[in-house]
C-alpha cells in the first residue's frame, strides 16, 4: 500500500511553535500510534500529513513521492474523524457510498463495495437508517465504512473513540485492528489515551511539547523508557517517580532505602517504579526497601491498587486481589532490584 517518510517536519504559526523536527519513518502495512496529551503536536502532524497543513519546513513522502505540493484529496488518504462527520440527511447506505461517488467509481460497482464495507464492520442491517436512529458505536463504525469503502493507500484516524463509553471504546479497539489487519492498509492513529496505543500499535510514538520523546514498539516503550515523561505516561497505574539520591550503589530518600544498585552514579537521582514491581511484605518481615502509612485501598476484582504516603511521596502499588488494608496502617514494601530506573534528576533522561 504505502510508506509514509515525515523527514524534519516542522510547523509554526508566527512565534508559536506546533512540531519541532519530527522524522518518522512508517512501514507499508503498519500501524503507528500519535501519543501524548493536548497540544502535543499529534494531531498537528497528522493533519500535515493529510494535505489539511503545510509544513513550515521538511518534507512529507507516501509511497516514495513527496507530498507537499500535492492537494490533500489527491493524496489518496481516507481519515476517520472524533466526531462522526456523518451527513444527517443521507441514509448509512448514501453516506457510505458518498466517497465513491465523488471519486466517479463505476455505478455498477458502488453497491457491491458498499455492501462488502458495511459487513465488515457488522453495519449491513442499518444501511437504510439515517444517523440519528442509530447510537454513538454504530455511528463510528458507519464512519470506518466510509473510510474503507474505497480502500487508499493511508488510513488516518483522529481520536475516533473519544465520544465512546468505556465499553465500546474496548469493543471498537478490537474492530479497528482486526479491520487493519484484513485490510493492510498503513494507518496512522491519533489519541491521548496510553491504552488505546498500547492495544492497537505495531509502534508508539510519543510527543510531548511538539517534539518526539520516544519511539518504539509498546513492549519497548513501556519496559525501556528513555525518559520520565515517558515513564510516568505509560501505564495504569503510571510508573512511581521518587526523587531522591545514591551513593555507593545505595538509593536513599525519606523511607526509602535500596542497597545494591550496581551503577556508577552518584548524587541527587530519580528512581523509577513500576506498581507491579512493588510487593507488600509480611508482617513479621524485619527489612523492607520502603516504609509507608496506607492512603487508599482499592480493589478492581483481578487485583488490588494500593496507594502509600512515603515520606513526601504517594506511591501505587499493584498488591493481590484480596488485599485490605485500614487507612493509616503501616506497611512494609519490597521492590524488584531487577525492575527499578534511574533517571537524571535535572533532564529527566535515562541513566543506564
Amino acid at each position: 500500500m504505502a510508506r509514509i517518510q515525515l523527514s524534519g517536519i516542522q510547523k509554526q504559526w508566527g512565534d508559536v511553535w506546533g512540531v519541532r523536527d519530527v522524522n518518522i519513518d512508517i512501514a507499508d502495512e503498519e500501524l503507528v500510534v500519535l501519543l501524548g496529551p493536548s497540544g502535543c503536536g499529534k494531531t498537528t502532524t497528522m493533519r500535515m500529513i493529510a494535505g489539511l497543513e503545510d509544513p513550515t519546513e521538511g518534507e512529507i513522502i507516501i509511497d516514495g513521492e513527496v507530498m507537499n505540493e500535492v492537494d490533500a484529496r489527491d493524496r489518496d488518504v481516507a481519515m476517520v474523524f472524533q466526531g462522526y462527520a456523518l451527513y444527517p440527511n443521507m441514509s448509512i447506505y448514501e453516506n457510505i457510498r458518498f466517497p465513491l461517488r465523488m471519486r466517479n467509481v463505476p455505478k455498477g460497482d458502488q453497491d457491491r463495495l458498499v455492501r462488502r464495507a458495511a459487513d465488515m464492520v457488522e453495519m449491513g442491517d442499518y444501511l437504510e437508517r439515517k444517523p440519528s436512529a442509530l447510537s454513538g458505536g454504530q455511528r463510528q463504525r458507519a464512519a470506518l465504512a466510509r473510510a474503507v469503502v474505497r480502500e487508499p493507500q493511508v488510513f488516518l484516524m483522529d481520536e475516533p473513540l473519544s465520544n465512546l463509553d468505556a465499553k465500546l471504546r474496548q469493543a471498537m479497539r478490537v474492530q479497528i485492528k482486526h479491520l487493519q489487519r484484513q485490510l493492510k492498509i498503513t494507518t496512522v492513529y491519533v489519541t491521548h489515551d496510553q491504552i488505546e496505543a498500547m492495544t492497537l500499535a505495531d509502534r508508539i510514538v510519543i510527543m510531548q511539547g511538539g517534539t518526539i520523546q520516544q519511539i518504539g514498539t509498546p513492549d519497548e516503550i513501556y519496559s525501556d523508557p528513555e525518559n520520565t515523561f515517558v515513564a510516568g505516561f505509560i501505564g495504569a497505574p503510571p510508573m512511581n517517580l521518587i526523587s531522591g539520591h545514591i551513593h555507593k550503589g545505595i538509593f536513599t530518600a525519606e523511607n526509602i532505602k535500596i542497597p545494591g544498585l550496581n551503577m556508577q552514579v552518584e548524587g541527587a537521582i530519580k528512581l523509577g517504579v513500576r506498581p507491579e514491581d512493588c510487593t507488600v511484605m509480611d508482617a513479621k518481615t524485619k527489612t523492607s526497601h520502603m516504609t509507608g502509612k496506607v492512603f487508599s485501598v482499592e480493589p478492581t476484582g483481578d487485583s488490588t491498587y494500593l496507594t502509600l504516603h512515603v515520606g513526601q511521596n504517594k506511591i501505587e502499588i499493584k498488591a493481590d486481589r484480596n488485599y485490605r488494608a485500614d487507612l493509616g496502617l503501616i506497611e512494609e514494601v519490597e521492590l524488584d532490584t531487577e525492575r527499578l530506573y534511574l533517571f537524571d534528576a535535572e533532564n529527566g533522561q535515562r541513566v543506564r
